[in-house]
Parts: structure tokens; sequence; C-alpha cells
């Protein structure tokens, strides 16, 4: 019996890994289970078991493997990098680079993202076994917005001597919670047809928005 090499068996998982990626595309995470995956990579159900032990060992290649796509925290950390930028020019900037992010994978990632915060509400204990797992450590987008990035906005502000117009920790707050709005709006309406699904749905314009309250909640100027 020929030898597996270790690059077949990587290829092997890959393939499993898109698989459930597509299924993922197609269904709700939480509405998929082994057998829509078992179906479309065309194995048999024995040749997937030798490869995964589960469908949550799957979504755990697939979560890591979308983590290392859809990454912008290092052009976060270069739009951030300069603490003498003019705090207007840097949040536009910020914001610019999440609407392009979220425009670009709406119907993919971001999708299955969202899914994913579901099943952790209906099933946590499933979705905590995933993120412990997960082969890369890597901060998530979102996690890394909230715990630096809209804190450096904060610290840009009051060095631009600006006076903020509230806590600066409640602003930070505000921020994490109104990209996590416009996140859902757009995945409602793009993904699933609920909310204003009539109209195109644009990240890049609401972000603009998005930008513009922050700055004017900072105390800073819009020369438009």
């Amino acid at each position: 019996m020929p030898k597996v090499t270790q690059e077949y068996m990587d290829k092997k998982r890959e393939m499993i890994v898109e698989a459930a990626y597509q299924v993922c595309l197609r269904k709700p995470v939480q509405m998929v289970n082994i057998t829509d995956v078992i179906a479309e990579t065309g194995m048999s159900q024995g040749a997937i078991y030798r490869y995964y032990a589960s469908l949550d060992d799957i979504l755990i290649d697939l979560v890591s493997k979308m983590r290392a796509d859809y990454n912008i925290v290092d052009r976060l950390n270069e739009i951030t990098s300069d603490p003498e930028a003019p705090f207007e020019e840097t949040t536009f900037k910020v914001c610019d680079c999440l609407g392009e992010a979220m425009e670009k994978h709406l119907m993919d990632v971001q999708k299955i993202n969202f899914d994913l915060v579901v099943l952790a509400i209906n099933e946590p204990k499933r979705v905590s076994y995933i993120m412990e797992n997960l082969k890369e450590k890597s901060v998530g987008n979102n996690e890394y917005l909230a715990s630096v990035i809209f804190p450096r906005l904060v610290t840009s502000c009051v060095k631009n001597g600006y006076k903020p117009k509230g806590d600066a920790q409640e602003l930070a707050a505000y921020m994490g919670a109104t990209y996590t709005g416009i996140e859902k709006y757009c995945i409602f309406a793009a993904c699933y047809g609920i909310g204003d699904s009539n109209g195109k749905v644009e990240p890049k314009k609401l972000f603009r928005t998005f930008a513009k309250t922050i700055i004017l909640l900072f105390g800073g100027q819009i020369n438009e």
C-alpha cells in the first residue's frame, strides 16, 4: 500500500474545509451538519473521519482560515501608528478601511462570522471549543478594534487637544456598538433580505457617516 504523504493529507483537509465553507455560505452555520459536508466533498463518511473527528473540528480549521484571509489588523496598525497624524484624517482612514473590508467580504466571511455569533448564543460550549482550539491564536478584527484601535482614536483625540463630548470609555464602547450595528444591518439586508433590502447595501457610505459621528463626538472638525 503506497505511503500517504503529509502533503496529500493537507490537501484533503483543505478540500474538506473548502466544502464546509461552501455549505456555510448557503446555510446558517447552526443548521450545517457533517452530512452536508460529506455530500459537498463527494467523499465517504469514513474518508472524512480519517481527517476530522467531528464537524466542529472542521470548523476550527475553517475559522482559522477565515481569520488569516480576512485580517485587517496590519492595515489598521499602519493607519493608527503615527501619533502625530491629525485625528480627523486617522478616523476617516480607519472607517474607510472597515467599510472596504466589509464590502468585500459581506456575503462570505462576514456572513459566517455572524452565524457563529448566533451559534455561540445557542450552543456556547461548541463555540468555546472551536475558539479555544484555533491553530492561530491571533486576535480577530472585531476584538482588535475594541481593544486597540478605538482606544487609539481616543488617545489621538486627546493629543490633538480636543474635548470629547462624554467619558472616553463610554465613547469607545459606543464606537464598538455602532460598528456591530452597521455590521449586523448590512448582513441582515444583504444575506437574509431583512430590513432595507430594496436598496443597495453600501458599507463604505455607512462607515463614512460613522467617521463623521466619531469626529464630532470627540470635538473634531469636518471640512467638506
